[in-house]
């Protein structure tokens, strides 16, 4: 098919479905983005408030793909910047250093505990290498129980909702890999450059937030080819091809080439004939955590230096709290700050329900048990709410994901992108990679 002949039709206008629209404009081809919300940016988004600004999350984008990057820093001109702020773990009333670090461990666990912690982790890599089931194994085999237990398991139940021996062991991701003896002696020799370095503290931020990325793929993608407020109701197919969407249930729109970055199981509900059994089970099983950021802003001038703090204690409610400030100082006023606190759930939990009052005071009295404020330093608070923020990676979920999205290859116009579309844990390099390579691929079919 000759390119002037192609139209793509993409679903969903958040950081996938843009990437695909910006590749495509880069590469001639024409398109319409449909999204359901009147506003574009999907879960990537700057929200302001008076005069300050927060992300939907702690979003950062990492020097991961160099043609990416390339790509992201010619779009964005100056106002993408590097910044260096390593992140910390809240633990026993202590600050540690997150991903770990040996020498970190050293000082803040103390020599009988970072002792049993090294002999465990080094009879766990002498082991045999036979494959992992579950998180829950992974961690254990690979760091042995102290560190396991302590920064890892608890974390990761608390952030996922579900026993860490029913997730899948690549919920890890690659920031536990220097946790090794090797680093050790560089960190001993080298000292704090080494461990900013170990500690992958640098990304790209944009001066007015993470937001302003997406606003500006927006921009390029030009406003009249997207489409607000369009939510698709059925998607229509013959067997061997996508032939026709439905938008907000009464408008028919017939179509060339497809890209969905909609929830992988909300794609195969929409599917008109409806798919076969077997796929709408898999489906069914497939499910998201939510998220909920409380925003707490401060009449103070700093309260950390770090670029987030993850809390495995249960005790607090939330499992990360980010300050804006430390990304760029554009994000509040001149002597003040604010505090994100991140709580995942699932849409069924009392939390996703609970009045933002309540949730507001829950966090707010937990940066007082902290120390870092007290309640006359507290100017406004903010509550938004996220869903499909994550894709949960229970055991099976990847095997499941997997069939349906060969099934869906059986389809000769439609391909599947974005974290919640592929229905894995990516990071904004890999959307913008997604796309790039779907583009490649329609371009040179």
């Amino acid at each position: 098919m000759k390119m002037k002949d192609r139209h793509i039709t993409i679903l969903g206008g958040g950081p996938a479905g843009l990437a695909a629209a910006y590749y495509a404009r880069k590469q001639g081809l024409p398109f319409t983005i449909y999204e359901a919300s009147n506003r574009i940016g999907g879960n990537a988004i700057t929200v302001r408030h008076g005069d300050f600004l927060f992300d939907s999350g702690a979003h950062r984008f990492h020097d991961k793909d160099w043609e990416i990057t390339r790509e992201l820093r010619n779009l964005m001109g100056q106002d993408l910047k590097r910044i260096d702020v390593p992140s910390k773990i809240y633990y026993n009333h202590k600050f540690i250093d997150f991903p770990l670090s040996p020498l970190d461990l050293f000082k803040k666990l103390g020599l009988r505990t970072f002792m049993r912690a090294c002999r465990e982790l080094v009879i766990a890599r002498m082991k045999s290498r036979r494959e992992v089931e579950n998180f829950e194994q992974f961690a254990l085999r690979t760091y042995g129980k102290t560190i396991a237990e302590n920064f890892l398991l608890n974390y990761s139940e608390k952030l996922w909702g579900e026993p860490c021996a029913k997730l899948s062991p690549h919920i890890s991701g690659k920031r536990m890999t220097g946790l090794n003896a090797k680093t050790f002696l560089k960190e001993a020799l080298w000292g704090n450059r080494v461990k900013t370095e170990h500690l992958d503290g640098s990304f790209y931020y944009p001066e007015k937030g993470f937001g302003t990325i997406v606003e500006k793929l927006a921009g390029f993608c030009i406003e009249e080819n997207v489409r607000r407020n369009a939510k698709v109701t059925n998607i229509y197919h013959d067997q061997k091809r996508v032939v026709a969407i439905e938008i907000n249930g009464d408008e028919r729109r017939e179509v060339l080439d497809v890209v969905s970055t909609l929830p992988l199981p909300h794609l195969v509900k929409l599917m008109v004939p409806s798919l076969p059994q077997e796929i709408l089970f898999l489906a069914n099983d497939l499910r998201f955590r939510n998220l909920i950021v409380v925003t707490v802003f401060l009449n103070k001038d700093s309260i950390t230096g770090d670029g987030s703090i993850y809390f495995p204690d249960p005790t607090f409610p939330f499992t990360r709290v980010y300050e804006p400030k430390n990304r760029s100082t554009y994000m509040s006023p001149a002597g003040k700050t604010s505090l994100c606190a991140e709580i995942p759930c699932f849409a069924t939990d009392e939390l996703w329900t609970m009045e933002d009052d309540d949730l507001i005071e829950c966090v707010s009295s937990s940066f007082v048990k902290l120390g870092w404020v007290r309640r006359d330093d507290i100017l406004d608070s903010r509550v938004i709410k996220i869903r499909f923020a994550y894709p949960l990676l229970e055991v099976a979920s990847e095997r499941k994901s997997r069939t349906i999205i060969k099934h869906f290859e059986t389809f000769s116009n439609i391909k599947i992108s974005g974290r919640n579309g592929r229905f894995l844990y990516a990071h904004f390099h890999e959307m913008m990679r997604f796309g790039r390579d779907i583009i490649e691929e329609y371009v040179s079919s």
